[in-house]
């Protein structure tokens, strides 16, 4: 855990009981469980946030210089000139 054993764990504890009390160490343990959980909550929240950010931008369906949206525009321009062009011939 961290790289600390047993012993260094058990030493941490004993200053903490002397340096808090026993009455305040269990609450000050909470609190800081709390805020290390809602830590964790925040990380996994921003690592989903680009986790799909990266796919959308895989897929194509967004790129942050407005490629996508004009490959679109200029696939749309191809397609109307080609029927156009099928119905002058046809």
């Amino acid at each position: 855990m961290f790289g600390y054993g047993m012993p260094e764990l058990i030493i941490i504890l004993v200053i903490a009981l002397i340096v808090f009390g026993p009455r305040k160490l269990p609450e000050l343990a909470r609190t800081l469980g709390r805020a290390l959980a809602e830590f964790k909550r925040a990380a996994d929240t921003f690592k989903r946030s680009i986790e799909e950010e990266a796919e959308r931008s895989r897929d194509g369906e967004e790129k942050p210089d407005g490629e996508s949206a004009y490959r679109e525009d200029q696939g749309a321009a191809k397609d109307d000139m080609r029927k156009e062009a099928e119905k002058k011939n046809g």
